[in-house]
């Protein structure tokens, strides 16, 4: 029986040709991306004996692919790159096949095995992420070998089960964010060898303090700083540094203090600070001593004065926790902070139109342990429209009660007035997707006890929010933010997509071949689409095209969506088939 030419594709028996197109980006600007805004033709790469040939067959268009774009040679990745010399090639979200083996790995590799590629990729703890330092996916063709083949982590590529669609696929990766986000792991007690600094103010003179346990069992910190601290406790602090053989330094509150603990700390700043009472000055002044992964302790039993300013960005990308308590133990305020979405809780999901949003709240409505309530946001009404027609349905089906609101629509007091009536005592969750700290400061007044603030969007460091910290220790709030994702992160992510447990291709909003990526990526800097954009490199010339739109172009692929508005493999199939050359 003869193969068709989808079968044919999917098995790389198609002959491989000498030359490709590729989106070469030389500089910062969309204007140096491609020539005169169209992609370039190359040869088709060689590969060595200890290298692989890989196709890539789908890629997801990101919103850190515009910030490259955006940024070139000085965006963190790439610093000091040039790129007039060594162009980017941008697409970290792919789908792969092994189309060429070298002699060497024969006996790992066979042509036609599919693979996802984790792009975060470490050599010697030095990042070599696809679609940034490597040539990602905006080629049709790439070779790769050592960096990706035995990294730090081992092989980053990992295996795809043959029936998930290409799309699928290919979003794993954003997917493995969404994934990151809801497995954060944060210290709740002293950092092992780490500097701790213990600060009493006049705010919290009063009081009679207790050190409690904030250490793990046998893990003691290396130094101990005390600022200003009670009689009693700077007792039962001295009482376990002699018996740990711990060293214990005094700094005077003056203007060098800060200084002077990271200084002792080695410059990387403090792993522990202690504030003793509700003093804002501190308390902020604390926040920026505070090394990556570092923990803020607020003490104390009355409202801070004032609201404390507070860098957004750093609580997204380093790790930063901040935790208190209004018992007067110190070890009170250090326990687990949940990062899952509450069972049977309440969820407010702000930003939830665009493509991580949708992703985020398609993660919570399909756990197993999901929210009993989901509030779904946007500023824009017609945004909400196109996402309740997609999420509403899956929704019922998993018992959720789903708000799909807009403050167009409502308007800022209406809307506010709708939030206090669906969750009178707060919101257990709140999600924050839209990259702007107003954003998280109006998040603030609507969280319940015990939440959880997640600061998802990728907010920079030094983005600072104008933020109450008086529920952290009188309400038990925390806040948690991730950034990127791991190897085990997107393993669990093609679990659940390869036993039915997730669909990633829901958020799919447009499709192009790869001489669309440039308006998709000015689509995706526009945030012109509710959901995402996904590049078909090897099909013939397809401009971006939304979903509703493939009714008038490709009729046949637009019957194979689900409800005219979801993409699915039958769809994709359907795409290959009448789009490869030679189909």
């Amino acid at each position: 029986m003869v193969k068709d030419i989808l079968e044919r594709y999917k098995a790389a028996e198609l002959p491989i040709p000498t030359e490709m197109w590729v989106w070469p980006l030389y500089g910062a600007g969309f204007e140096n991306l491609g020539r005169d805004g169209k992609p370039v033709k190359v040869p088709v790469p060689s590969y060595g004996p200890d290298e692989l040939l890989i196709r890539h067959d789908a890629v997801g268009l990101c919103f850190s692919d515009v910030k490259v774009i955006k940024a070139g040679n000085t965006h963190p990745r790439l610093q000091g790159r040039d790129m007039q010399a060594n162009p980017v090639i941008l697409g970290h979200e792919v789908a792969l096949t092994v189309v060429g083996v070298g002699a060497n790995l024969r006996d790992q590799f066979q042509v036609g095995q599919r693979f996802i590629i984790q792009a975060d990729i470490y050599i010697k703890g030095e990042t070599y992420a696809y679609g940034y330092v490597l040539p990602g996916g905006l080629a049709q063709y790439n070779v790769v070998g050592d960096e990706v083949l035995h990294g730090d982590e081992g092989c980053y590529l990992l295996p795809i089960h043959a029936d998930l669609p290409y799309a699928s696929v290919a979003l794993t990766e954003p997917w493995s964010c969404v994934e990151a986000a809801y497995h954060i792991n944060y210290r709740p007690h002293w950092a092992r060898d780490g500097v701790v600094w213990i600060i009493g103010t006049a705010a919290g003179r009063e009081r009679a303090y207790a050190l409690g346990q904030p250490w793990a069992q046998g893990e003691k910190p290396r130094h101990i700083l005390l600022t200003n601290v009670p009689a009693d406790l700077e007792a039962q602090v001295r009482a376990h540094t002699a018996q740990w053989g711990v060293p214990v330094s005094e700094l005077a509150w003056d203007g060098a203090a800060f200084a002077k603990a990271k200084a002792i700390a080695g410059g990387e700043g403090l792993d522990d600070v202690v504030v003793l009472g509700a003093d804002a000055d501190v308390v902020e002044a604390g926040l920026t001593s505070l090394a990556d992964g570092g923990v803020l302790n607020i003490v104390a039993d009355r409202p801070m004065p004032r609201p404390v300013q507070v860098d957004v960005g750093r609580l997204h990308y380093d790790h930063i926790s901040i935790v208190g308590t209004t018992s007067a133990t110190i070890a009170e305020a250090y326990r687990p902070i949940r990062t899952q979405v509450k069972a049977g809780g309440r969820a407010w999901f702000l930003g939830a139109a665009g493509p991580m949003g949708q992703m985020l709240v398609q993660y919570a409505i399909e756990s197993p342990e999901r929210p009993a309530t989901v509030v779904a946001h946007d500023l824009v009404s017609r945004r909400m429209g196109d996402f309740a027609r997609k999420f509403e349905p899956l929704a019922a089906s998993r018992s959720v009660v789903l708000y799909c609101l807009s403050e167009e629509a409502l308007g800022r007091e209406g809307f506010y007035a709708k939030l206090r009536e669906i969750a009178p005592h707060g919101f257990d969750d709140i999600v924050v997707t839209a990259p702007t700290p107003k954003a998280v400061e109006a998040a603030m007044p609507f969280i319940g006890q015990d939440g959880v603030v997640n600061i998802f969007a990728g907010l920079s460091r030094g983005t600072m929010a104008t933020l109450d910290l008086t529920p952290v220790y009188r309400m038990g709030v925390r806040f948690t933010g991730s950034s990127g994702s791991s190897i085990d992160d997107m393993r669990r992510t093609l679990r659940r997509a390869e036993t039915g447990a997730l669909y990633p291709s829901q958020v799919v909003a447009a499709v192009a071949s790869l001489s669309g990526a440039y308006d998709g990526l000015q689509a995706v800097a526009e945030s012109r689409f509710p959901g995402k954009v996904v590049i078909y490199p090897h099909i013939a010339e397809l401009p971006l095209t939304t979903l509703p739109e493939l009714a008038d172009r490709l009729p046949q692929v637009y019957k194979r969506l689900e409800r005219g508005s979801i993409w699915t493999k039958e769809a994709e199939d359907e795409l290959l088939r009448e789009m490869l050359p030679g189909a």
